[in-house]
């Protein structure tokens, strides 16, 4: 049996200099898959709102740069104020402001850039737009800097960190319709859809190197960690689960009752998914590159095809789905009613 890589009571001092290419690699530019949840957002409003798409290709395009530009700059601030807790994840330790002397002054002059160009952007295209970007970037600066840091309190992590998946359908919507916010219901479940791929992470994470370094490591590298057990994260990851489930129905049956016909393919992307994550060295840990996994992408890609066709073909006769009916047990089983 192989040892255990130890890992020390404190984090190391870095030994190399760092290079202009590990600044850059700190921009996680790819993470841009990342971004693909944007386009939920875009075919929706298209498909609910039919907006006019004049002009919508540039709004697109300018819309999607603006988004990697302040995802970056929440990684940036992410890596530079996590680089000492960092050192002590097997996987993230690797990181260039974990193990590399670094410079504060290019990290938080990209920061900047980044920041004031992405949301410059998002003012272009519109106030909504730019309203919800805000909001994206806000969402970095409440899960990594004090005196907040919702990265470091249980739950909170997983929830405040998933909320850019609303956030970013709402990104693809408000490049095209400027003039309204997507339903709340639908807001809710992908929140709660993201809250699952997250807590699903933190499962993986918990699993692998609790069997590996040991749960002490794990209580350095992040405090929410600290509360956090096995059982507790299997229990919340059921509980985001039913509570998108949940809030997918109810947009349903609200705006589309079309895609009540995809739901097996989107429970049965729940239930691989947290399979995977059960596995040992979890690709669930690195969702960026979910792409490599092929039967998840097979499901995917089934799920992505049938809501594809269901937002264009209507199907009449489910729309009784939505209405109240019950059976008359006296007509049905042909019961005389007692005298």
């Amino acid at each position: 049996m192989s040892a255990v890589r130890p890992f020390p009571e404190t984090a190391p001092e870095p030994a190399n200099q760092a290079r202009w290419t590990d600044y850059l690699q700190m921009a996680r530019l790819d993470h841009m898959t990342k971004h693909v949840f944007i386009v939920p957002g875009l075919v929706l409003a298209y498909v609910l709102r039919s907006p006019p798409l004049a002009d919508a290709w540039w709004s697109i395009l300018l819309g999607f740069v603006s988004a990697v530009l302040i995802a970056s700059s929440n990684y940036l601030i992410n890596e530079w104020l996590d680089r000492e807790f960092d050192a002590f994840h097997p996987d993230k330790s690797g990181r260039p402001a974990a193990h590399k002397k670094m410079s504060p002054v290019p990290v938080y002059t990209a920061y900047a850039a980044c920041s004031v160009v992405g949301l410059g952007l998002a003012y272009l295209i519109g106030p909504v737009f730019f309203v919800v970007s805000l909001l994206f970037w806000i969402s970095g600066v409440v899960y990594n800097v004090r005196p907040i840091r919702s990265k470091d309190k249980a739950y909170l992590d997983v929830l405040s960190e998933s909320i850019n998946n609303p956030i970013r359908l709402m990104l693809g919507w408000a490049m095209i319709d400027q003039s309204t916010v997507a339903p709340v219901s639908l807001l809710l479940a992908y929140w709660m859809g993201g809250a699952f791929l997250m807590g699903a992470k933190r499962l993986s994470e918990y699993r692998e190197i609790s069997a590996g370094p040991g749960v002490a490591v794990l209580h350095r590298y992040r405090r929410s960690f600290q509360h956090y057990t096995e059982e507790r994260l299997t229990i919340s990851c059921f509980v985001y689960a039913l509570s998108a489930t949940f809030l997918m129905g109810i947009f349903l049956v609200k705006y589309r009752i079309e895609y009540v016909l995809a739901f097996p393919f989107i429970i049965m992307l729940f239930a691989h998914y947290l399979k995977l994550s059960l596995r040992s060295g979890s690709v669930a840990q690195k969702p960026e590159k979910l792409f490599r996994e092929k039967s998840l992408m097979g499901i995917s890609s089934a799920t992505v095809l049938a809501l594809a066709v269901l937002s264009f073909v209507d199907l009449p006769v489910l729309h009784g789905l939505s209405e109240p009916h019950f059976l008359t047990v006296q007509n049905t089983l042909n019961i005389s009613p007692a005298r």
